[in-house]
């Protein structure tokens, strides 16, 4: 999470909204970042199948949030480029009424908010230009839409590997947290160093990246969720988190997640 307050677009270094753009098939970034994906790819050819089923987490997350508990508010720090099926096209889906607000602060993706604010009539899109440790200026903006009286889903999706140090990773889920009231919920996934491969991947990339990513170990991804009520199947590969066929047996991917309730 580079200082972007310039408002320039550093093409020459790849970012990590646009790698995982590329990952995810799509065409809003740069050689810059292009190159990063296929060295990543090369060094660990499973990232692209780690990037798909983290995608896939989050939409069974946001379905789940909506049906089932109700929820018509979301804050996604994060967010990244829009691609198919964003935040608020899964719960505007089953709830035209939903309001999100998604937060990032690469210039590319500001580039693309008017992509990301398309909401339904009924419902509303805010875009936040923030770094996500900055969460006083994120809640602040943010009460522009959401109504922090009512349940809030937190969505962290990949986020906290971009911050190094782990104590202040659980700081910017917590301070995130305290503002939000209870019945809210967190969903989280992040990188891990449940494969060897990826983990080395990572650390040739790192050196070249404009905000390098941390890989984190299961037991770190549980503590996030501290304090919370813990939805089974609790913190898992991201792929065995409620997947949509009860007879699938998917494979671990070295990204886990979970969603949670604040009491």
């Amino acid at each position: 999470m580079a200082d972007h307050s310039s408002g320039a677009i550093d093409t020459s270094r790849p970012h990590s909204a646009r790698i995982w753009n590329h990952l995810l098939g799509g065409t809003d970034n740069y050689p810059a970042d292009r190159a990063a994906a296929d060295a990543i790819v090369a060094a660990f050819p499973g990232m692209a199948d780690v990037t798909r089923r983290s995608r896939q987490f989050l939409g069974r997350a946001v379905g789940h949030l909506v049906r089932d508990a109700g929820i018509r508010q979301f804050l996604d720090v994060g967010s990244g480029l829009p691609t198919a099926d964003n935040t608020h096209e899964i719960a505007q889906r089953t709830a035209p009424e939903s309001r999100i607000v998604y937060v990032d602060n690469d210039p590319l993706v500001l580039a693309h908010a008017r992509e990301l604010l398309t909401s339904t009539p009924e419902g509303r899109c805010q875009y936040i230009d923030a770094d996500a440790r900055d969460t006083g200026r994120i809640l602040e903006e943010a009460a522009r839409t959401l109504d922090f009286t009512r349940p809030v889903g937190l969505m962290l999706m990949g986020v906290l590997g971009l911050v190094e140090d782990y104590d202040e990773a659980r700081s910017v889920v917590r301070r995130l947290l305290a503002a939000l009231p209870p019945g809210s919920y967190l969903a989280l996934n992040d990188g891990t160093t449940t494969d060897a491969a990826y983990v080395e991947a990572l650390r040739r990339h790192n050196p070249k990246a404009a905000v390098p990513y941390t890989a984190r170990g299961p037991e770190q991804i549980e503590g996030y969720f501290e304090g919370l009520e813990l939805l089974e199947p609790g913190v898992v590969s991201c792929p065995r988190w409620r997947p949509e066929s009860a007879a699938e047996t998917p494979p671990d991917v070295a990204a886990y997640g979970g969603v949670a309730r604040k009491p």
